[in-house]
């Protein structure tokens, strides 16, 4: 139960990290067209958990269709799911999530992919490096 919560935090987490990173890089090229809705966090906080929760149920099913009934799809389940999940985010929690354009549902999905994916593969690595260190401190 301990590894079901930490993975799903680091997966929220991953998510929460993934779009406030394509915010500040729509924001960088000042593109409007994703952007979060920083006067209310609530809302921001519900897109994410929605985000990552319409991931989370989504993924194994639109993997278990590719492979059902296009495998050359099984590499895209990733992106897929992103951006459907995008859009219910999108959709159930606008106050928090503003996407629009074509800029915004092209690039975005494809950002909020790639920075969740490397978020999700990175932080379990710093999140152990950190608590061995403690462990460490703690035995001396």
């Amino acid at each position: 139960m301990i590894k079901f919560l930490i993975r799903t935090a680091i997966f929220l987490l991953a998510a929460a990290i993934g779009i406030l990173l394509t915010d500040w890089i729509f924001s960088i090229f000042d593109l409007e067209t994703f952007d979060i809705n920083w006067s209310n966090p609530l809302a921001f906080v519900l897109a994410v958990l929605i985000f990552g929760a319409a991931q989370g149920i989504l993924s194994p099913f639109i993997a278990k269709v590719a492979r059902n009934n296009a495998p050359a799809l099984l590499g895209a389940v990733g992106l897929v799911t992103t951006y459907i999940s995008l859009l219910i985010a999108w959709l159930i929690a606008s106050d928090g999530l503003d996407i629009g354009g074509w800029q915004g549902w092209i690039i975005g999905p494809l950002v909020v992919w790639l920075v969740s994916m490397l978020a999700t593969l990175l932080l379990p690595i710093f999140l152990v490096k950190e608590g061995v260190e403690k462990v460490r401190e703690n035995n001396e």
